[in-house]
């Protein structure tokens, strides 16, 4: 039973300095995640483009010397 009171202490303490750190904490204003959201989007969409295109040039190439090699 001892051991049972040790741990129900050690977990309050736990979830009292978790509370605390809680309140030390700056968290973002609205503004601030609307546009961080607006620039990991257009970064996804600068790679997603740039993939599409150094894929389509090494698809074509790919075709290209293919059919080079197999008339």
């Amino acid at each position: 039973m001892d051991g049972l009171k040790g741990q129900w202490t050690r977990l309050t303490t736990f979830l009292s300095d978790v509370r605390g750190e809680l309140q030390k904490t700056s968290w973002p204003t609205r503004k601030e995640v609307r546009n961080t959201t607006i620039v990991v989007v257009v970064f996804v969409m600068i790679c997603a483009v740039y993939l599409y295109a150094v894929d389509f040039v090494l698809q074509k190439s790919m075709e290209r010397l293919i059919g080079t090699f197999s008339r």
